[in-house]
């Protein structure tokens, strides 16, 4: 179930790529919340070469550290808006792998709203989205 933090985020992501997107070049829009309680958005950045697109969490995150610091990460959602003529209306999406890694990275301990096959979003931790991760052999 999720709280009405967890609802204030999606709506912040939808928000975010409601203002903001474009057909085929910002299309996922991302929210996170902060351990110190502050909103930061993102919006993902496509390209031509498809490999130097940045995906929304990224943004958000770099966002996050940028304005103030690394504080954490509490939440995070992704949500993507439907192309023009695509069913449906902007929902939650699973962060991709490299997302999962970099949410990880940051945060070991991160909550991320994920869909959950159409019951509506839950909240998982991010160890539950990339179990037994890549770590350096030092670490």
């Amino acid at each position: 179930m999720l709280s009405n933090k967890d609802e204030e985020l999606i709506a912040v992501a939808t928000e975010a790529i409601s203002q903001r997107y474009r057909n085929k070049w910002q299309e996922v829009g991302a929210a996170m919340r902060t351990r110190d309680g502050r909103i930061v958005t993102g919006v993902n950045i496509d390209a031509y070469i498809g490999r130097i697109a940045v995906c929304a969490e990224a943004i958000a995150i770099g966002r996050a550290i940028t304005e103030s610091g690394d504080h954490g990460i509490e939440t995070i959602v992704a949500v993507r808006h439907p192309k023009p003529g695509e069913p449906g209306k902007i929902a939650v999406v699973s962060p991709c792998g490299i997302c999962r890694e970099l949410i990880h990275d940051y945060d070991a301990n991160a909550r991320v709203i994920v869909p959950d096959s159409g019951r509506g979003p839950k909240v998982v931790t991010i160890g539950e989205l990339l179990p037994n991760k890549y770590k350096r052999g030092s670490e």
